[in-house]
């Protein structure tokens, strides 16, 4: 397969949607008493969670992520980034991101998997694996990128996010925003994260938190949902990526690295 072409001014984006590794990833744990430690309500919740995305031939949400990312000081800063996320099964995906790092779009429409920078008007192309599930994986091994949100893009992820589990339990009812909600911790292997899904039918995801306890910082990732619509009505040519009039291609990365700051 031909490497994923990548905006250079676009690294530090997407590093702030994600940063170093995908939640619910890892090595496998030991087998000697992993599913032991896991509560099967927590199990529950996230097979509710999961029937609930996998039933929506398309869906749109709008968040935002807060990361905390190493700066060329040495220490770890927080960014903020307003995500847009519109999907069709099985086969397109687009995420439109601002806020203190560039503009950045990203489009699969099924055959490619285009990526442009507004503020400089470059953008990258390439020809992409037929379906989410398979492109998502295609994009980590051919740039290191990992969508942070990529657990909830895929076609079951109940299998993705239970997958190398070591723990899990359910914290307890809180409020999210004025929603009822169950809180949820599990472990992975230098992984923690944490859900907080609607307590209501459509067990929704309202609040992801991931933090990376096998790299220095213990760095954290925080998705805020603000919204989420499971009958958007999408169009295909939504997902179609239109170079706009002067806009620059520009060559290939095969490995993305972080913009320092």
């Amino acid at each position: 397969m031909k490497m994923f072409h990548l905006l250079a001014t676009a690294c530090s984006m997407f590093t702030i949607l994600t940063p170093a590794v995908t939640w619910a990833a890892g090595t496998s744990p030991s087998p000697a008493n992993a599913q032991s430690n896991v509560e099967p309500q927590a199990l529950e919740a996230l097979r509710r969670m999961s029937a609930t995305l996998t039933e929506a031939k398309e869906f749109a949400y709008r968040s935002v992520n807060t990361a905390e990312v190493p700066a060329k000081t040495g220490q770890f800063v927080t960014l903020f980034s307003n995500v847009d996320v519109a999907l069709k099964r099985p086969d397109k995906l687009r995420a439109r991101l601002s806020g203190e790092a560039p503009h950045f779009d990203f489009y699969f429409d099924g055959t490619t998997a285009s990526a442009y920078a507004p503020s400089t008007n470059v953008f990258s192309t390439v020809q992409a694996p037929p379906t989410i599930d398979a492109m998502l994986p295609a994009l980590e091994q051919a740039t290191g990128i990992r969508i942070t949100s990529a657990p909830l893009l895929v076609s079951d992820p109940y299998a993705m996010m239970t997958r190398n589990l070591s723990s899990g339990v359910v914290l307890g009812p809180t409020d999210v925003n004025g929603r009822p909600c169950e809180h949820l911790a599990f472990r992975s292997p230098g992984i923690n994260w944490e859900v907080w899904v609607e307590s209501d039918q459509r067990s929704l995801p309202w609040r992801v938190a991931v933090t990376f306890t096998d790299r220095p910082n213990f760095p954290r990732v925080l998705i805020e949902f603000l919204s989420w619509n499971l009958h958007p009505w999408l169009k295909d040519d939504a997902f179609a990526f239109r170079k706009p009039a002067g806009a620059r291609e520009i060559p290939f990365l095969s490995v993305v690295k972080p913009t320092a700051r």
